[in-house]
């Protein structure tokens, strides 16, 4: 990457140093706003009138400079896979420091499949399934003065001779293990909930006699699990700089479509009866084809962009954006020599982008290699598994286990970036509220409880513990939520475009 040169100019001391320079040159000269001439006025206000009544695009829309786009082609040598934003607010791997020697015959370090781990999204989400469903146990309801309700479930594992405890607070569930044989007398729901968490001052706890209760919990504490994955795919060509350069191709090349069959199997969508990730499969309104596989007992579909349907005289693509907007992580497929600038796709749900490009390989076998790079928002914790030293792959298989595994742990990881963790507070905070009155309702109703058996039979239940639908609706309309809520993001509404663009320029923001 700091072997090439740019026009005559002095050969610079690194990649990055070029590359930036370049992205700090001005486009064109600054002219001022106001001018003598009453002509260039009235152009200027007209100018300004329709700026304002444009699409959104205008809005949304990441260009390199001018300068940039004329500079870099006629850079000789490597370019890096990815350029950072001029704005910042996203880490590189590896960083552009680093690369330095890319080769596919250089000497290979962490190409170990064995060392790919797909990481838990809830690591304690089954324990209530596995340890307490099939056991004789307990479980208790409160609502703390401090932290709200509280949901707390006990089992005796007389073979082990221990006591199992699950803590359901806003924040989080706690689990702990104790022997039996540190009490005296087995502690009390109160004990055990303040040896998990020092914090609770509530001095007693409901018994819940509710019949179904297992379900309900079992419902709340897996609500974050799911096995399903849906990532965007994008085709950049060489030249290709902006969002609607690489939303507007059409075309497949053999090599994109060598590598889609590396991620799965393309599929039809009509009567598709699997994991579809929003996609159409009874009308086609969606396309015909997506990308699907399955791995190690997950299922993934692909929202390839050339593939999804193509709309004549829209640059925004909005019928391809919805659907890759809304992913949390894309894959971007390079082919040529054309970086990809972090913040070029313009989402409030991407937060990482896996970006693949296609290389000769050794020229003995004449084999195709490919490079990896990583870039994620700052907030975006580092995940595995680790790319090899150098980045590069060649064998097809190794390529598909480590972008799977990469792309499963790059979605569970943003999860713990600001806008979608403040989110998931929420979220989690509204369940846990509906299950702890929906456990407490139902079990006063099961004891017989004066007040509820008043009611009429079709009423009472329904009406005093359900709401407006029970723990399972309120559950799914949590669900709905967490997927279509703006507020819950922090991210205000907009409306922007003529008025048969509204409905459409709002889902851009949803997932």
């Amino acid at each position: 990457v700091d072997r090439f040169t740019c026009g005559d100019e002095k050969r610079p001391e690194s990649a990055e140093d070029n590359i930036l320079d370049i992205l700090d040159s001005s486009a064109s000269e600054s002219k001022p706003f106001l001018s003598a001439s009453s002509n260039q006025r009235d152009t200027e206000l007209f100018e300004i009138i329709e700026k304002l009544q444009g699409s959104r695009i205008d809005e949304q829309r990441c260009e390199f400079p001018l300068p940039l786009k004329s500079q870099l082609l006629t850079i000789g040598g490597d370019l890096p896979l990815i350029l950072p934003s001029k704005l910042g607010g996203y880490w590189i791997n590896p960083p552009l420091e680093r690369l330095v020697d890319v080769s596919p015959t250089s000497s290979h370090y962490g190409l170990d499949p064995e060392s790919y781990d797909i990481m838990e999204r809830d690591r304690e989400a089954k324990i209530y399934h596995e340890f307490f469903r099939l056991r004789y146990h307990h479980s208790f309801t409160a609502v703390d003065p401090s932290l709200g309700p509280l949901v707390l479930s006990v089992c005796l594992e007389e073979e082990e001779n221990k006591l199992r405890v699950i803590l359901r607070m806003k924040e989080c569930s706690l689990h702990g293990v104790f022997s039996v044989s540190l009490f005296p007398n087995i502690p009390s729901a109160v004990e055990l909930a303040k040896m998990l968490c020092d914090r609770v001052t509530v001095s007693k706890f409901e018994v819940v006699s509710y019949l179904k209760a297992p379900e309900l919990i079992t419902a709340f504490d897996e609500h974050r699990v799911s096995p399903n994955f849906k990532f965007g795919v994008l085709y950049q060509k060489d030249g290709q700089f902006t969002e609607e350069d690489i939303l507007s191709n059409n075309e497949e090349s053999e090599g994109f479509i060598e590598f889609l069959s590396i991620l799965g199997e393309t599929i039809q969508l009509q009567g598709f009866t699997r994991f579809r990730g929003g996609l159409d499969v009874c009308h086609g309104q969606t396309g015909s084809e997506a990308v699907f596989t399955s791995f190690h007992g997950r299922e993934i579909i692909f929202h390839v962009a050339t593939k999804l349907p193509f709309t004549e005289g829209d640059p925004q693509q909005l019928q391809r954006k919805r659907h890759i907007g809304n992913d949390i992580v894309a894959l971007v497929y390079q082919e040529g020599q054309t970086p990809f600038l972090c913040d070029v796709i313009k989402s409030h749900f991407l937060h990482c982008f896996l970006v693949v490009r296609r290389i000769q390989g050794e020229e003995e076998t004449g084999e195709t290699a490919y490079q990896v790079s990583v870039t994620a928002r700052e907030d975006v914790p580092p995940f595995g598994p680790v790319l090899p030293d150098p980045p590069i792959f060649t064998d097809c298989s190794l390529l598909r286990e480590f972008l799977l595994t990469k792309l499963i742990n790059a979605e569970i990881s943003c999860y713990k970036a600001q806008r979608f963790s403040r989110l998931e507070l929420r979220t989690r905070s509204s369940l846990l509220e509906s299950l702890q009155a929906e456990l407490s309702t139902r079990s006063q109703c099961m004891m017989g409880d004066p007040s509820l058996s008043a009611l009429p039979s079709s009423e009472g239940v329904r009406g005093m513990s359900e709401g407006s639908g029970g723990f399972i609706e309120n559950f799914k309309r949590a669900i709905r939520v967490r997927s279509h809520s703006f507020e819950t993001l922090g991210v205000p509404r907009k409306i922007g475009g003529s008025a048969s663009q509204k409905p459409k320029t709002e889902k851009d923001g949803e997932r």
